[in-house]
């Protein structure tokens, strides 16, 4: 793996503290400020090469740190995602194996870890990891929080422009603005509270996950015929169009001014230097590519997720790095970052050596896993996969499915998985994807070919921790189970 140096940065941004700075601070663990956009695909940032959406914001953040390039979601879609990122450890094991089931009270969280060693934690915008009906939304103080003792948040609504959150009462609280404007101001009331505490702080935002959009301001921007398409979009699929395409990227572009606002208030506020800043998502985002929409897929457009990391007390500025780095990994790098060890049941690798520019070494390749079919976004059947640095494949239960070698076609462009020229290649990330499944616990007979997740199946009338529960459910209750 290599490490680049490739943004040109002020004198001041490249300042790293010396050993004698980070013995002062030794007593006291840094801040922890996790972004987490909903939706949005690892390459829609200026700084990743996209010609048409703008992120000087998030640019800047990647000047004054390390942008880890190859960031990847392990189980690309918003429950599992959030459950892999909390808990350091893959769906399979966490039990979050399909969208919209609870996250078991007794998993061990990042929040928990966390507030455990002094930290005050916090939590803004779409949780999505307490099951059952999503609305009205309310998450009640205790156990179901996870570990989070500040909160301003719904279950999942998507209501871009009429957000409605709560506190610690179910008394709903509506806004009529801009949903990320509503949950940056609530950030800045959490950092303006701080006191000197160490804190985690997670900003999850809706956008830019659809329904497409942004103020108009930014709608302007963005031209549907101007914008740039991927050399594997494919013209006509529902929903996944030039004009979605162009309220993609003004909606990204409306949550860089967001995160521009709380930057400042850290700066304001003298918060920057010893707060740790990551800025991911839970998945990508297909938008019309090789004719797909929404998440779920293997090819890089859903997989592939921004990795933004910034601690100017200690991580070199203007970096650039090709090293893995998935949803697994985080909450170990964090921890490790922030002193703290890291526990033996999570499953992901510590890259703040990577981090910090003192190695490149990471995991040799990144492992991928859908449980459940979704004939909604056009998933068809459950999977498993894998990313090394030059290849990707992916296979079900039956078979190969797909296999790219993204040296010679980045775009994804020629499938050869069935093709006898590259028997070896395959046959090669096969054995590296069993040695994955054996290592992590997975099995095949974990999968389902139940359609839970279609026609809200999983929160429309109860709430389930597991697949089983609802299989069970919907026997008793043929009347209400949806029918395909």
């Amino acid at each position: 793996m290599k490490t680049i140096a490739k943004f040109a940065v002020p004198l001041a941004a490249l300042f790293v503290a010396s050993p004698a700075t980070w013995a002062a601070r030794a007593d006291r663990r840094p801040n922890v400020l996790l972004f987490l956009p909903d939706q949005m695909r690892g390459q829609a940032l200026g700084c990743m090469g996209d010609p048409d959406v703008r992120t000087p914001h998030l640019d800047r953040l990647a000047a004054e740190g390390v942008l880890f390039r190859n960031t990847f979601a392990n189980t690309p879609v918003c429950c599992p995602a959030r459950a892999i990122l909390l808990t350091g450890r893959y769906a399979h094991k966490n039990g979050m194996v399909a969208n919209d089931l609870r996250l078991r009270e007794s998993a061990t969280t990042l929040a928990e870890i966390l507030s455990g060693h002094g930290y005050r934690t916090g939590f803004i915008g779409k949780w999505h990891l307490d099951g059952g009906p999503r609305l009205p939304g309310f998450v009640p103080p205790g156990p179901r929080r996870q570990g989070f003792q500040f909160w301003a948040a719904n279950e999942c609504s998507h209501t871009h422009f009429a957000p409605v959150y709560f506190r610690d009462t179910p008394q709903p609280i509506a806004d009529n603005r801009f949903e990320p404007e509503v949950w940056t101001d609530r950030a800045i009331e959490f950092l303006r509270e701080a006191k000197g505490q160490p804190f985690f702080l997670e900003v999850a935002l809706g956008p830019p996950h659809d329904p497409y959009g942004a103020p108009e301001t930014y709608m302007k921007r963005y031209e549907p015929a101007k914008v740039a398409v991927r050399p594997n979009w494919v013209e006509g699929v529902p929903g996944a169009g030039r004009r979605e395409i162009a309220a993609y990227e003004a909606a990204i572009n409306a949550v860089d001014d967001q995160v521009g606002r709380l930057l400042a208030a850290l700066r304001e506020l003298k918060l920057d230097d010893d707060t740790i800043v990551l800025f991911t998502s839970d998945h990508g985002d297909m938008l019309g590519s090789h004719g797909q929409r929404l998440k779920r897929k293997p090819w890089e457009e859903s997989i592939r997720v921004p990795g933004i990391l910034r601690y100017p007390a200690r991580i070199p500025a203007g970096r650039q790095t090709d090293t893995l780095l998935s949803h697994v990994d985080i909450a170990p790098t964090l921890l490790s970052l922030c002193g703290i060890p890291v526990p033996k049941q999570m499953q992901g690798t510590d890259l703040s050596p990577v981090a910090l520019g003192q190695s490149t070494n990471g995991p040799d390749s990144v492992f991928f896993q859908i449980f459940v079919p979704f004939a909604g976004d056009g998933t068809p059947h459950p999977w498993r996969g894998i990313r090394t640095p030059s290849a990707v494949y992916a296979r079900t239960r039956s078979g190969p499915w797909v296999l790219y070698d993204l040296d010679k076609d980045p775009f994804e462009q020629t499938n050869l998985a069935a093709d006898p020229a590259h028997a070896a290649l395959r046959e090669q990330l096969e054995r590296q994807l069993a040695g994955w499944m054996t290592r992590t616990g997975d099995s095949w007979d974990l999968n389902s070919l139940e359609p839970v997740e279609d026609k809200g199946r999983l929160y429309r009338f109860e709430t389930f921790y597991t697949i089983d529960d609802y299989v069970q459910w919907a026997a008793k209750h043929p009347e209400l189970a949806p029918r395909d």
